[in-house]
């Protein structure tokens, strides 16, 4: 039965009805005369409590609500690819043309075209056995994506009855028919499925295949696996939307899913206008063809950011079944906390730490949980991925409040954002004191086979001499840099090179903005041999003054803008430099 009930209580995004016996937990319903979407999330007796994603302005205790017996759910198909959705996947566009400038409400429209005609190549026959998760056919969705057509996850499956010829159909077209004990079940290009539920999978992956950025700090330093989880938390103006889009960019994924998650409705603007116009760095398309964005800002209905996360992720899962590697940004969850505690408020519950519900762990665990590397349901055989990045805002840098420590207990990857850095140029302003990664065991096996057997060892070695030179800065604070002897002056220097020539990165640079992992650790290893090979001239009696005046240095720290990863030969020839100087050098100092 389908529940109908009366509003007898409004407290901004919260309603509460009742003769809402058959209501169902999670249930979306019909608010109001205006037919506002709302989500039952609290049942007590024959009252439920729910929450609005639509303005509830002008909403009066007596008006309907009635139950569509469905989840929120989000509908699956060609023509995701491109969009821009509010968190409940209304395309912005659709809702532009129907109510002007601002959202009106009640406005009901399809996420995806219903009616334009895709071109559709089967992969099956009549007669074929198909179990759920199987790919039935092919749709070239944009450019850079082919759409593969799957039967749902929770099908039954059974014999393929019927089946459409290459053609262009439109998303109702039945495309397929298939036979289970006496039923038939016909399929369509589209499926739905409730956001809240996790797609279903074989098997998981350990995460062993790093993600590749192409931002040194990240690939090099703090490592993030294909299908892991990690967390960019930062005080306002520390660059994490920078850092983010350089993440989304290029990545070695093949869709992206960006969740603009209660950001200002000006930084979510450039987004919008700025996404379309990029293209895509690997092919000269445009980005969008393998994007898609969910903009949910500030000033939208609060309600809504809450789903925009779900939303955001199940659509990320969709495409890692198709066996395709995807990055969800989710910008930022600290105002998807903001959004849970204001409805915790709404509903009177009991807060916990800082005014946030009790749950806020819980719901950030089943959130972050989402992620990792697949084998797909279905045949053929296919392995994908969705890696998870959350930007979190902690109010004032501060790093101990609730929303990132409780992120803190579910992520593996930590790149820790620090407005002294910010503040003084240093981009990205990611600091390696409070940084760490959980995936560097995991995935030095894969360095260690593509690029060197060195690339460990060696990255262990520069991180030393980063964590020597933080404990002889409080050295120096104490008693000036005259009390170190020259071996840790040395030190000092070197690490002044290193966040020059490897640890700053200029994302608006055509050369810099984007690094391989041959050139990351070509660069890192001439910082480490000009390491090694200045404690061995102090050793054979040259100066640290010749050191510091020696012209490879100038060359190191111009080298990540002034070669391509096309021009490794002129690495080597650094390299080659430096040791005819440090010859020369040494060579001087023994004559004398």
């Amino acid at each position: 039965m389908v529940a109908q009930g009366k509003i007898v209580w409004i407290s901004g995004p919260a309603v509460k009805a009742d003769g809402m016996a058959d209501a169902k937990m999670y249930e979306t319903v019909s608010v109001g005369e205006s037919k506002l979407i709302g989500e039952v999330i609290r049942l007590t007796g024959d009252v439920a409590f729910i929450q609005v994603y639509e303005s509830t302005s002008g909403l009066k205790p007596g008006e309907p609500v009635v139950g569509t017996g469905n989840p929120l759910s989000v509908l699956l198909g060609p023509g995701i690819i491109g969009q821009i959705y509010d968190g409940i996947q209304r395309p912005l566009k659709d809702l532009a043309a129907k109510s002007g400038s601002f959202i009106g409400r009640g406005i009901t429209t399809t996420p995806v075209d219903m009616e334009k005609q895709y071109h559709f190549s089967p992969s099956v026959a009549v007669g074929d056995e198909v179990e759920a998760g199987n790919i039935i056919g092919t749709v070239p969705e944009t450019s850079l994506i082919e759409h593969k057509i799957l039967v749902p996850p929770d099908h039954k499956g059974g014999k393929i009855t019927n089946i459409v010829a290459e053609g262009d159909y439109a998303l109702e077209t039945e495309i397929a028919t298939v036979e289970k004990d006496g039923q038939s079940f016909p399929l369509k290009m589209y499926h739905k499925w409730p956001v809240r539920q996790p797609r279903p999978y074989l098997k998981r992956y350990d995460p062993t295949v790093p993600l590749l950025t192409g931002q040194r700090v990240i690939d090099t330093f703090f490592p993030l696996a294909k299908g892991g989880t990690g967390s960019i938390p930062g005080a306002f103006g520390t660059g994490k939307t920078v850092t983010l889009h350089q993440i989304a960019k290029w990545a070695d994924s093949q869709v992206v899913v960006y969740i603009g998650c209660g950001e200002r409705g000006n930084e979510m603007t450039e987004v919008l206008v700025e996404f379309p116009e990029l293209k895509d760095p690997r092919t000269g398309k445009p980005l969008m063809d393998r994007t898609v964005l969910v903009a949910n800002t500030s000033n939208m209905p609060v309600a809504a950011r809450e789903a925009s996360i779900y939303t955001g992720v199940t659509i990320a899962e969709y495409y890692r079944d198709m066996g395709y590697d995807v990055v969800l940004v989710a910008d930022s969850t600290s105002r998807w906390a903001e959004a849970l505690r204001e409805m915790s408020g709404r509903l009177e519950e009991m807060p916990a730490e800082e005014g946030y519900p009790s749950y806020l762990a819980s719901r950030l665990a089943e959130f972050y949980e989402r992620a990792g590397r697949v084998r797909a349901k279905g045949s053929p055989e296919r392995d994908g991925s969705v890696s998870l990045v959350g930007a979190v805002s902690p109010s004032g840098g501060d790093f101990t409040e609730p929303v990132t420590t409780h992120t803190m207990r579910f992520i593996k990857t930590f790149w820790a954002l620090d407005a002294s850095l910010a503040y003084s140029r240093h981009y990205p302003s990611i600091n390696w004191m409070n940084s760490y990664s959980g995936y560097l065991a995991d995935i030095a096996k894969w360095w260690s086979e593509n690029i060197s057997q060195d690339w460990l060892s060696l990255r262990s070695e520069t991180y030393g001499i980063l964590q020597r030179e933080d404990t002889l800065k409080e050295i120096v604070k104490l008693l000036g840099p005259e009390a170190l002897p020259d071996e840790e002056k040395l030190i000092l220097e070197v690490a002044r090179m290193i966040k020059i020539g490897i640890l700053q990165q200029n994302s608006f640079d055509d050369v810099d903005t984007y690094c391989s992992p041959e050139k990351q650790f070509k660069l890192m290893k001439l910082q480490v041999d000009f390491y090694n090979k200045g404690q061995q001239a102090l050793k054979d009696g040259a100066s640290l003054a010749d050191i510091r005046s020696m012209d490879v240095i100038s060359l190191l720290l111009k080298a990540r803008m002034d070669v391509k990863d096309d021009e490794m030969p002129k690495l080597d020839k650094i390299e080659t430099d430096m040791a005819e100087q440090f010859k020369s050098i040494t060579g001087v100092k023994v004559q004398n």
